[in-house]
């Protein structure tokens, strides 16, 4: 019997949300508590969530001129090392500027990214290697 090939890779997948930490009051917290428990919302962080999107629907034309006026792409934003490399091809550099997630490939080597990025600015979440953020170091804001 011939031996079976092993599965592919997985590919990496992207995640769809970053984990935050805040500290709050107990009185803050026994009221939420309390509207869980008498039915409102599922959980703390159900309850949470939804807090953070009605304040933020709140300020819906502040936040997008804002983003239109700091010219940031707004969602997720992702770099491969061919995409590097095509800008390096060209003979020009990047300007990373996100609202939202900004992903720096695995596949993207510390000297590449330190060659082609010139800045980098993100209002939400970088993932990338250790050591491309190492490199990226003093150009990131």
């Amino acid at each position: 019997m011939p031996a079976k090939s092993p599965p592919p890779p997985a590919a990496a997948k992207t995640p769809e949300s970053e984990k935050i930490t805040i500290n709050m009051g107990f009185v803050d917290l026994g009221h939420i508590d309390l509207l869980v428990a008498e039915g409102f919302y599922s959980n703390r962080t159900d309850f949470i969530r939804t807090a953070v999107r009605t304040h933020l629907a709140s300020h819906t034309e502040v936040l997008r001129q804002a983003a239109s006026r700091k010219m940031l792409v707004l969602g997720l934003q992702s770099f491969s090392a061919a995409d590097l490399e095509a800008v390096r091809a060209a003979g020009q550099t990047l300007q990373i500027r996100v609202l939202g997630l900004a992903v720096i490939a695995p596949d993207v080597t510390p000297s590449l990214a330190s060659a082609v990025i010139e800045s980098v600015t993100v209002l939400g979440a970088l993932h990338a290697s250790p050591a491309v953020k190492a490199a990226l170091a003093g150009r990131i804001r």
